[in-house]
């Protein structure tokens, strides 16, 4: 590479990871020690802020407070792209919550503290519509940290009040954030429990990272999303609903999303099956079908179907 590029290739790879070892950051450039040596001052002569230590296992860190590699920002270019991604993490634009804590991790990691200021002002001062789909409100600060934390493999120690207990403090071992329906999610080993656990973000506080490294453990689930699933199924819920769908199961499976489970039963018709606290969820999925339907179970949902037709038959007469 050029040096201009490979300088880019340096800047990029010293954003996405807290610490380089001196020769991996070498061999991923394809470089000697001695010319990453000069690509790391040429860095610092830009301005950027790059930690060195030195010895057999020597490397190099970004640290924080420096400019926005690799864009060129004005401060108020910084502190918009911050709000936008702080707003898309929450739900507002749907399907890219996930993408948008990464993105805004690195922008927070290396944004000076007067830039940060001005975006929590701008955050905590500002009144705006939620979502339709809006849930418990989650710290975006809070989002960043449990972010990093389970990039650089850091363990994290926090308070966490689960349902219907009282706090309690503890030390996991960060794997990776879900976001699922209108919540998102820490799926983490717990060090004290001595097994894999999730974590409702809303309810996790004072999160704060160790500073230490530790070896990541292998998940007991094909992904961290399957996982945060099991658990929804071994909770007991109120109404176990099946209904016989005459519409392709494609379409119903969209419009469910990830709070059924549609089984295909011919070209055009399908099994919708959820399990749900309160039948106003399913009432809605089926309204927004508009396709004829016939429910199995429970009782209470044809009961409530019936309830809504004859309010919206009152409307339109």
């Amino acid at each position: 590479m050029s040096t201009s590029a490979r300088m880019l290739s340096l800047l990029s790879l010293l954003q996405t990871h807290r610490y380089w070892p001196g020769e991996e950051l070498a061999a991923r450039l394809e470089v000697s020690g001695r010319t990453l040596r000069r690509d790391i001052e040429r860095l610092r002569d830009l301005g950027y802020c790059v930690d060195a230590s030195r010895g057999v296992a020597g490397g190099y860190q970004l640290r924080a407070g420096g400019q926005l590699p690799p864009l060129l920002l004005e401060d108020d270019e910084a502190v918009a792209i911050a709000a936008g991604l702080r707003s898309a993490a929450a739900g507002s634009v749907g399907g890219l919550e996930e993408t948008s804590v990464q993105a805004l991790t690195k922008v927070v990691a290396l944004m000076p503290p007067a830039l940060r200021r001005r975006m929590d002002a701008l955050a905590t001062q500002t009144d705006a519509p939620g979502p339709w789909r809006e849930g418990p409100g989650v710290d975006a600060v809070l989002l960043t940290t449990l972010a990093q934390a389970c990039r650089d493999d850091e363990p994290l120690a926090f308070a966490y009040q689960a349902r219907g207990a009282d706090v309690t403090r503890r030390r996991v071992e960060p794997h990776r954030l879900v976001s699922l329906g209108r919540r998102w999610y820490l799926v983490a080993y717990d060090r004290d429990r001595q097994d894999w656990r999730s974590f409702r973000v809303d309810r996790i506080t004072d999160a704060a990272a160790t500073g230490q490294r530790f070896r990541p453990r292998d998940l007991p689930a094909e992904s961290a999303l399957a996982f945060v699933r099991s658990g929804f199924r071994r909770i007991p819920h109120r109404h176990d609903v099946r209904v016989r769908v005459t519409a392709p199961a494609p379409r119903v499976a969209d419009a469910v999303g990830q709070w059924g489970t549609v089984t295909p039963d011919g070209e055009d018709a399908c099994l919708l099956e959820m399990n749900v606290d309160a039948l106003e969820w399913p009432v809605m999925v089926l309204a927004r079908l508009a396709v004829p339907f016939t429910v199995d179970s429970p009782p209470e949902l044809r009961a409530a179907c019936s309830s809504v037709a004859e309010l919206f038959s009152a409307a339109s007469a």
